[in-house]
């Protein structure tokens, strides 16, 4: 009886394991994704000039930085 409720823990274990690790793959593959996306939205939705926040925070930031130099 000792030994099948061992096997039942080692099991459980075993099982809180896997889900850890698909979670971490998970958020692996999705982190990376999420990041592309926003900085997608940051450059290229904004674009358009009837946007309220044309021209875009990042291509803002970087003509800015670019031409703060030169004055």
């Amino acid at each position: 009886m000792f030994l099948q409720l061992l096997f039942l823990l080692f099991l459980l274990f075993l099982l809180a394991l896997l889900c850890f690790l698909v979670s971490l793959l998970l958020e692996c593959l999705v982190f990376p994704l999420q990041i592309l996306l926003h900085l997608f939205f940051l450059l290229f939705l904004p674009l358009f000039p009837f946007h309220p926040h044309f021209p875009p925070p990042l291509l803002r930031f970087l003509l800015r930085s670019l031409l703060l130099p030169l004055q």
